[in-house]
């Protein structure tokens, strides 16, 4: 692991197999150590706040959503673009900045980042109609997307092994906690001061992550040639990667994860209002997922270093599919219950704690020296495959939790597939 006060991390491509041209642009060695636990936490604490950063802004004025629609009088599918518009933008850049990052460096890419979701708060919080607010969360979106991006990509930089999916599941538990925590806050702030004051907390936040940002990250100094066009040098990139197999394999595991727990998203509220569950009830039920998930990354940032990756991606596998297989036969049986719907989710979440952790050390692992760009394919699949799954959901009907229960099924599935060839490989190469 590198201490924030070393300032270059220097590299040496002998170990990587990269194409002509690549080779000179993203040389890598094993960074440093650094005895000093105290940098260690704030470095850590403070990419977590990087990544989790397009998540908070993300979720934070979900609540004044509710009430859009009377203030700029427009309609509830009109508002809901404010939300589309931030997404895509979220997904799409992050394209941009995992190559640019892996060619101009992590640091100032953030900063600009940074910037740019400052530049989208401010504009948020002085829209006077509701296509300013939606072009306004697109640049907010576009902004966000270099921290999930550069952060991830930063663990794979400065740590090693276990350690890093160790990171990760720090990672995933902060992740677990956004939405509820973002949404909660956002409903007093609200009410206290408005929906504006959403946004002027997020341009706060976006100006205390430029500061942290400027001084508590390491500059990571890649020895490079620009003899590349940047457009051409970010296609060669992700030429390298969808041919690396094991990479391919990562990402569906991640995406398919992301579109299981989006279509519980999106079919919670309704199979609960089924069950006679109203608004005000809903989010209790809904966060028992979340908390078995952040508890799952906690077990796993404790067993990694004795388990491995592989195993512990098979006992998500297999927690995931007891959930939801307990799921089916409590609905077929027809035991139909809020409870009888969440608590087998909860294995849910516990088995997608096991398995996302390792799954994302191991997307940006495949090639270290394209960390960046394999961070931004994995982040855009995840948010693409995520989305289909939750539109999907409006095409079944949902009396009980038993059409839920099998989409999640089959995207799981493909996940499990995906983890068996994955297996087979490692097994292959001994």
């Amino acid at each position: 692991m590198l201490a924030p006060d070393r300032c270059a991390c220097l590299f040496s491509g002998n170990d990587i197999n990269l194409p002509r041209g690549l080779s000179e642009w993203f040389p890598m060695t094993a960074p440093a150590t650094t005895t000093d636990s105290r940098s260690h936490k704030q470095l850590i604490a403070n990419l977590i706040a990087q990544i989790s950063f397009g998540l908070i802004a993300m979720t934070i004025c979900l609540p004044s959503m509710q009430e859009w629609g009377q203030i700029f009088q427009a309609t509830q599918a009109e508002v809901q673009l404010t939300f589309s518009f931030y997404v895509v933008a979220y997904g799409a850049f992050q394209l941009l900045y995992g190559p640019l990052s892996d060619r101009y460096g992590r640091k100032p890419v953030l900063l600009i980042g940074l910037l740019l979701a400052l530049v989208g708060s401010v504009c948020c919080a002085v829209s006077t109609n509701l296509w300013m607010l939606s072009m306004a969360r697109a640049v907010q979106g576009a902004g966000s997307a270099a921290g999930m991006v550069i952060g991830r990509s930063m663990v794979q930089d400065l740590f090693r092994g276990a350690e890093r999916t160790r990171v990760m599941a720090y990672i995933g538990m902060a992740l677990g906690l956004c939405p509820p925590i973002a949404s909660i806050i956002g409903g007093q702030i609200h009410v206290h001061l408005g929906w504006q004051g959403n946004f002027v907390v997020m341009a706060v936040l976006s100006a205390l992550l430029m500061g942290a940002t400027w001084r508590g990250l390491p500059v990571l100094v890649h020895a490079t040639t620009h003899d590349m066009h940047w457009l051409a040098h970010m296609l060669s990139a992700y030429r390298r990667l969808v041919r690396e197999r094991d990479f391919v394999l990562y990402v569906v595991i991640l995406a398919m994860t992301t579109s299981t727990f989006y279509i519980f998203l999106a079919g919670a509220p309704i199979v609960l209002s089924a069950y006679g569950v109203g608004p005000e009830g809903v989010g209790w039920y809904i966060m028992c997922v979340p908390v078995t998930y952040i508890a799952g990354n906690f077990i796993t940032s404790h067993l990694i270093h004795r388990v491995g990756e592989q195993r512990m991606m098979v006992w998500g596998q297999v927690t995931a599919l007891s959930g939801l297989a307990l799921l089916l036969l409590l609905g077929f049986s027809g035991v139909n219950s809020p409870w009888a719907f969440t608590v087998p989710l909860m294995l849910l979440g516990l088995g997608h704690g096991f398995l996302n952790p390792p799954a994302l050390a191991g997307t940006v692992g495949v090639v270290p020296a394209l960390a960046g760009s394999a961070a931004a394919v994995a982040g855009l699949m995840q948010q693409l495959t995520g989305a289909v799954g939750g539109a999907w959901v409006g095409w079944v009907s949902h009396e009980n939790a038993v059409n839920l229960g099998l989409l999640m099924l089959g995207f799981t599935v493909c996940g499990l597939m995906g983890q068996l060839a994955l297996h087979r490989r490692a097994v292959s190469r001994g």
